[in-house]
């Protein structure tokens, strides 16, 4: 019997370099231009407040 946890999950085991060098066919947002940096950055900002407004109701 083969290692079939092996042969099922080699597919996952991938590092974070291999997964940005996969991108999909159809990724066409260039990540050099200003405005995605502005928009990742607002992003983040709308999110970190919301992670604390959830932390502050739980508290």
């Amino acid at each position: 019997m083969s290692n079939d946890f092996e042969s099922h999950h080699s597919a996952s085991f991938t590092s974070v370099d291999e997964k940005k060098n996969n991108l999909p066919q159809d990724f066409d947002i260039d990540m050099d231009d200003p405005e995605t940096e502005k928009a990742a950055v607002a992003i983040q900002s709308q999110f970190r407040k919301f992670q604390k407004k959830k932390q502050d109701v739980k508290s």
